[in-house]
């Protein structure tokens, strides 16, 4: 096991107006020295922040999972089909009938779909079955010691030491996910901290041995983030033959009745009022599977920023409430990650903003395949196909 040479490589060149600026880089032991320090400025007993802290050591593997997240970045047919089974469908519905109070509470006290939490459940512990086994506390130092994103992590390290002080968390024994989260519904320690409910009533909040806390919790996470109360998130919709794909994608919203007058229809049910806002987006494509998408989808990226991700959570927790299978289409095979790389570094010389040359399509990279879609006269669905990248 050895650093990668490059991470700490930029963690030296950006070390004196960033680094110092985030609290990140340098030696470990002053790194954690300067963390106790601003624990106990903000009020942290000096015996307790000493304890915490001193215990503190990184941890390698943390750092090599952060910088290969490749199963992320999976077309949405293969992510979706991956992660959804019937036999985990049928385990989300056993459950919500199992807890029918459960999730009672949870809409009566917060809006949430039943769906929505089961589906976060199914695919970040598997209903509570796996959690994680890295060690939450170090994990969460390694991160913010780390200078690609420590303002996302040190505030979470300090979070941890106040929940310690409380009594609520142990760094010893806390293990979790990779990037720091908790419980079965893997929430990150701030957010416990502020938003954490104790649903069973027993004095603690316990996102890993009790699932009412850990749901009830999740949804006040997401309510936190906006979420309005039993309003719809995502209807499978078929769009017509020349829809203006432009108009695709998470950038545009219009109302569900200028949708119907362009000639979108939902593919079963019907789809909310004519002036709910709303967007179509393509995840794969205009060949692919279609869904009209709503306000509260887009609160979801509160919990996880992956549009693939967050589009199959949608979707799953749709199926779970009912709604059938998508109608697969057939979507055009998509980039590998270098041929993505490529891409970008294509698009940023046109001068498009991609957001990074990172090999991931993220937001800014489908805007920026849209808009040079459209420049070509190519259909402006966002998706990055090998015939766009051999155009350009």
């Amino acid at each position: 096991m050895r650093i990668p040479f490059l991470a700490a490589a930029l963690c030296a060149l950006i070390a004196s107006p960033v680094a110092a600026q985030n609290g990140c880089g340098g030696s470990w032991s002053s790194f954690t020295n300067g963390l106790r320090d601003e624990a106990v400025r903000n009020g942290l007993p000096a015996s307790t922040a000493d304890r915490f802290f001193s215990r503190l050591r990184q941890d390698q593997g943390v750092l090599r999972s952060d910088r290969a997240q490749g199963f992320f970045q999976r077309p949405f047919v293969d992510f979706s089909q991956r992660l959804i089974s019937q036999s985990r469908l049928n385990r989300a519905r056993q459950l919500q009938q199992q807890r029918a109070s459960m999730f009672q509470s949870l809409g009566r006290n917060y809006g949430v779909s039943p769906g929505i939490m089961l589906a976060f459940l199914a695919f970040e512990t598997d209903f509570g079955a796996f959690q994680g086994d890295v060690n939450t506390a170090n994990a969460l130092a390694t991160l913010a010691h780390d200078c690609r994103r420590p303002h996302i992590f040190r505030p979470q390290i300090l979070a941890f030491a106040e929940l310690y002080h409380r009594g609520e968390l142990d760094p010893a024994t806390t293990t979790g996910a990779w990037a720091g989260e908790i419980g079965m519904v893997q929430m990150l320690p701030r957010d416990i901290m502020n938003l954490g409910v104790d649903a069973d009533g027993d004095g603690h909040v316990d996102l890993q041995g009790s699932m009412p806390d850990a749901v009830l919790s999740g949804a006040a996470l997401l309510r936190h983030h906006g979420w309005q109360p039993n309003q719809p998130w995502m209807h499978e919709v078929a769009i017509p033959d020349g829809l203006d794909l432009s108009r695709t994608g998470l950038r545009t919203q219009m109302s569900v009745s200028e949708w119907e007058r362009m000639g979108v229809r939902p593919r079963h049910g019907s789809l909310p009022s004519g002036g709910t806002r709303a967007s179509v987006i393509i995840p794969q494509g205009h060949r692919g599977p279609a869904f009209m998408i709503f306000d509260n989808f887009r609160v979801l990226f509160e919990w996880n920023q992956s549009f693939t991700y967050v589009a199959t959570a949608a979707y799953f927790a749709t199926r779970i409430e009912g709604a059938p299978v998508y109608t697969t289409g057939n979507p055009e095979g998509g980039l590998d990650q270098n041929q993505m790389r490529r891409l970008q570094q294509a698009l940023q010389s046109r001068g498009f903003d991609v957001g990074g040359i990172d090999g991931i399509l993220g937001a800014g990279t489908r805007a920026a395949v849209q808009d040079v879609q459209q420049q070509l006269g190519m259909p402006a669905d966002g998706w990055p196909t090998p015939a766009l990248l051999r155009r350009l």
